[in-house]
């Protein structure tokens, strides 16, 4: 997805000066380095200064700029979280706040690039928008919606390198709304960012077996698309919701409230990271499935409830 955002920000940056790229401390390469050549006054590395990075970037946005701050998503987000709350999200200043690597797809750094909560912590703040993307397609449209129509400090959660496309083909991306990517009946898949991965992996298996779900991008987490689940909950008897992140305030929570909020009698069945800290370096696979999440844990897990 890195690949992507340095490239859309890079056409967009040709013809709109108001662009922005603040860094800290990330080497460009690739689309990156070819926008700090063509905008060697537009690309600023603060170097090992996260909290310089946003205020910098409010700064900008005080003089009707258009900046992007980018880095790891730990370091975008905690590490600065005073200046994003008081510099951004206090005066509701547009500014974009890319997190890179999100959740446990830094997985062979260790507990220090590893991001759990930051849904939940960005969720927290007024003002603060989420958009996680689930694949490359999904991230350029979110770009396009943060260069071109955001009013609102946007923290945009991304992945890293080499995910796949699933939502080509697919309903148009809406800011703000929850998105089809696959058409199906009875038993909904629930996801975001690129371990979307697993629900169309799952579905696969499942089609073997005669069920096809329907999988569904939230894409927008704040504000979240009520009336969208609300048409969920009355098509669906089966939620399975899948996220790379805290079993605390991410979507299995967002979901599980308003399903009481509105009455709904189905079976909700969440997959997220638990509540304690990740001490394992290696593969992202072989993480996640210490928390439960891998392809044969929710498949043998959705067989008891399907009763396949």
């Amino acid at each position: 997805m890195r690949n992507k955002f340095s490239n859309v920000l890079a056409q967009f940056a040709e013809k709109n000066k108001k662009i922005y790229i603040v860094v800290a401390d990330i080497s460009p390469a690739g689309a990156m380095e070819e926008f700090q050549r063509k905008n060697p006054d537009r690309f600023i590395n603060v170097g090992v200064a996260e909290q310089t990075m946003i205020s910098v970037c409010a700064g900008l946005s005080m003089k009707g700029m258009r900046p992007f701050a980018y880095t790891i998503s730990t370091f975008a987000l905690y590490r600065p979280f005073e200046m994003v709350r008081t510099d951004l999200c206090y005066q509701n200043l547009p500014v974009t706040v890319v997190g890179m690597g999100a959740g446990s797809i830094y997985s062979t750094l260790g507990a220090t690039h590893l991001t759990q909560e930051d849904v939940s912590i960005a969720k927290s703040i007024p003002n603060m928008q989420i958009i996680a993307p689930c694949d490359p397609d999904e991230l350029s449209d979110a770009l396009k919606y943060c260069i071109k129509d955001s009013k609102k400090p946007t923290y945009l959660r991304i992945g890293k390198a080499g995910e796949k496309t699933f939502s080509n083909n697919s309903e148009k991306w809406k800011f703000g709304k929850i998105r089809k990517l696959n058409k199906g009946k009875e038993i909904c898949f629930l996801s975001f960012g690129p371990i979307i991965r697993f629900a169309f992996e799952i579905s696969e298996t499942l089609k073997k077996k005669g069920i096809n779900p329907s999988i569904y991008s939230c894409h927008t987490l704040k504000p979240f698309d009520k009336e969208g689940l609300k048409k969920i909950f009355k098509n669906y008897q089966n939620i399975v919701i899948i996220e790379d992140h805290s079993e605390i305030g991410g979507l299995g929570e967002i979901v599980k409230v308003l399903a009481y909020e509105n009455n709904y009698k189905g079976v909700i069945t969440a997959f997220g990271l638990k509540d304690k800290f990740i001490h394992c370096y290696g593969d992202q696979n072989d993480l996640l499935e210490k928390h439960g999440i891998s392809k044969n844990s929710i498949y043998k897990k959705l067989k008891k409830i399907l009763k396949i």
